[in-house]
This record gives structure tokens, sequence and C-alpha cells, in this order.
């Protein structure tokens, strides 16, 4: 489950203001709301890519708001991917579980695994340059759930795929989280995503003057 209380959030003029969410274990979450009301802030600072001021942030029973990205047990997948431009699938797939010091056969069977899943066997050998925007949302999924993590955040990750690849990465993200049962939270600006993915739809309300709650 995750947990957000009272969470403050300041970057330069604009500010996060008590916010707070809950997020069942299990469910595939989305976050909407307006441009520029914090959506995007909200789940780096989940992640731990940006500082709160205030407030705290619970994964299950562990308090996480202190604790560095790496180790907060969280699976990003940017807008754009954000693939290594010179490593292979195979090696973007292997990328967490390899700083974790995972054993070798265990990382093989995951990558394996989850390139299966995603229906990328035959890219693993490959870099991501001419790789098509859906093949390259499909590396950072697996990227992201390779290291199991107890939460997957997705920052608008099909917000440049065209409506055919949208929709396959729609049905792919429900079969995945109904197989694995990961928690997720995603953002988004689309209704037909939301409708289509979210067990629960959160709404984030910009106060102006350069808040949000």
């Amino acid at each position: 489950m995750l947990r957000v209380d009272h969470l403050r959030v300041e970057q330069g003029s604009f500010c996060l203001s008590d916010v707070s969410l809950t997020v069942s274990g299990g469910a595939y979450a989305v976050l909407m709301g307006r441009t520029g009301s914090g959506k995007t802030t909200l789940l780096e600072s989940i992640c731990g890519l940006r500082q709160v001021s205030a407030g705290s942030i619970w994964l299950g029973d562990d308090a996480i708001h202190s604790l560095s990205p790496g180790k907060r047990g969280i699976g990003l997948v940017p807008q754009d991917g954000a693939l290594f431009p010179t490593m292979s699938v195979r090696d973007q797939i292997a990328f967490g579980p390899t700083v974790r010091n995972w054993k070798r056969k265990r990382i093989e069977e995951k990558v394996e695994m989850l390139a299966d899943a995603m229906g990328i066997e035959h890219l693993l050998k490959r870099r991501p340059p001419g790789l098509s925007g859906g093949e390259r949302q499909r590396i950072a999924l697996a990227r992201a759930l390779a290291i199991e993590p107890h939460l997957l955040c997705l920052d608008e990750p099909l917000s440049a795929l065209d409506e055919q690849t949208r929709e396959e990465m729609c049905a792919l993200l429900k079969s995945l989280q109904q197989k694995i049962g990961f928690t997720a939270l995603h953002v988004t600006h689309s209704h037909s995503e939301a409708k289509r993915l979210g067990d629960c739809v959160l709404q984030m309300e910009a106060l102006g003057a350069g808040g949000a709650t």
C-alpha cells in the first residue's frame, strides 16, 4: 500500500501543499489533473527525485520519504523511457538487478521472463536507436519491473504513442498488473487510459498562485 500524508514540496515559486492519498496494495491508481497541477512533481517526490519539505510517504509499514531513490523499492517509467543509448536491451533490463547484486542466474531468468512477457525477445541484442516508441516503452517497463518493485510509477508513459500502440500498451499493462500483482501509480491526461487501466482515479487541483493540492 502507498500512503502519502500531508506532503509539501517546494520547487521555486511552485508549491505542492498538504497532499494526501492512499493506494491499496495491488491496485492500479491513475493520477490526473491539469497541466501545471503538480502531477509529475508528486510522482518524482514519491520516487525520491525531489526533496519534500513536510509530510511523509509510506510503502506498507515503511516510511520512505527520507530514503535514497534506490532504496525505496520503486520502479519508474518516465514519459520518454529514458533508455541508456549505448546499452543493449538485455543490459537495460538487467541494469537494476545487477546494481543490486543479484546472482547472475536470477538476473538472466528475470530478463528472459520479462522479455517474453513484453514480446521483445527479438530485441534483446538491439540498442535504443532505431526502435519504435512502443518498443522503447516496453523496454522501459521491463526495466522498471525487473527489480520487483513494491510500487510502479509511470509518468505519462503512453502520451507520445499512436492510438493503436497506446491501445496495445494499455492491454499489456493491465495484463501484467493482473499477472504480477504490482501496485501502480500512473500519471496521465487521458480519460480513456484512466477508464481502461484505473482501479481508482486520483485528481489533483491547482489552487492558483503557484500552488496545488
